[in-house]
């Protein structure tokens, strides 16, 4: 008797493909629809996971992604700054499998100086991405934990005014001519030059939002939870149509995470220029 595929096993086969190849080799096989799918006998869980994660694994070596959770009215966290959580632990694996799908993992500095977020791989199996701070001026405290902790390498980007010494082991410091040069598209080559492709947007609103403004992400995925904050920091904002009819509407599947839904969105088709070879709330 063929022995059932869980989701461990499934997982620890998705987080290694990056080729359709790789998807073969892993157990894969054509499902006569022009995608793919466990050859063995799998759980319910197992099939959940490689829908779900499949196609971002197979997006190619260039790629941009974000993750945001949300209450229902589209804030990210109260108006406080508390964000622990608005979402649950099973959105909070989610967005620990994206990082673990990408090479780099990008915060702005708001989200560093609020937050002090990890930014590591802890809620699943899997290797940490760097973790990449945009700091245009320099503002985020040197005794923050992505500069200290050493959990995961760190690159620190940062403007030209800013002293370009590293503030801890592990952490590199990249340098940008001007303002520019902070451009998504712009940063997103810078990145992929040393070999971080497979980006994840993860916070927060304000870099999220100016990432989708600029037609930069490939994918958004939107948690949202069902809780009410009435105010607080809101999550998605960029200048919209006045006329519905051109709103952004771009294809979308939706999966229930426990009490939260999810919604991912793709953007623009493909992972960038080289394409590949196959067919989401505040950091933490």
């Amino acid at each position: 008797m063929t022995e059932l595929l869980d989701a461990a096993a499934a997982w620890d086969r998705l987080r290694r493909i990056r080729t359709t190849d790789e998807a073969l080799a892993a157990g894969m096989v054509a499902d006569g629809d022009g995608g793919l799918r466990w050859q063995q006998p799998a759980a319910s869980e197992a099939l959940e996971l490689a829908g779900r994660y499949l196609p971002l694994c197979l997006a190619g070596p260039r790629v941009a992604v974000a993750q945001l959770g949300q209450s229902l009215d589209g804030f990210i966290a109260t108006r406080t700054g508390d964000a622990d959580y608005v979402t649950g632990e099973e959105d909070r694996c989610h967005l620990h499998r994206l990082r673990a799908l990408s090479d780099a993992v990008v915060v702005g500095a708001g989200t560093a100086v609020a937050d002090d977020p990890r930014l590591t791989v802890r809620a699943c199996a899997g290797d940490n991405p760097v973790r990449v701070v945009l700091d245009p001026r320099g503002r985020v405290p040197r005794g923050s934990g992505v500069f200290t902790d050493g959990a995961a390498p760190t690159l620190w980007v940062v403007g030209p005014e800013v002293t370009p010494t590293a503030p801890g082991t592990g952490t590199e410091v990249l340098v940008l001519p001007d303002a520019a040069a902070f451009a998504p598209e712009r940063l997103l080559t810078a990145l992929a030059r040393r070999g971080l492709g497979r980006v994840l947007i993860e916070g927060g609103g304000v870099t999220v939002s100016r990432f989708l403004q600029e037609r930069a992400l490939h994918r958004l995925y939107v948690t949202v939870a069902p809780v009410l904050l009435g105010d607080g920091i809101p999550g998605l904002r960029f200048p919209g149509t006045p006329v519905m009819r051109e709103a952004l509407r771009p294809p979308l599947r939706r999966t229930l995470l426990g009490e939260d839904t999810l919604f991912e969105l793709e953007l623009r088709p493909g992972g960038g220029p080289s394409g590949g070879t196959g067919s989401g709330g505040r950091a933490g």
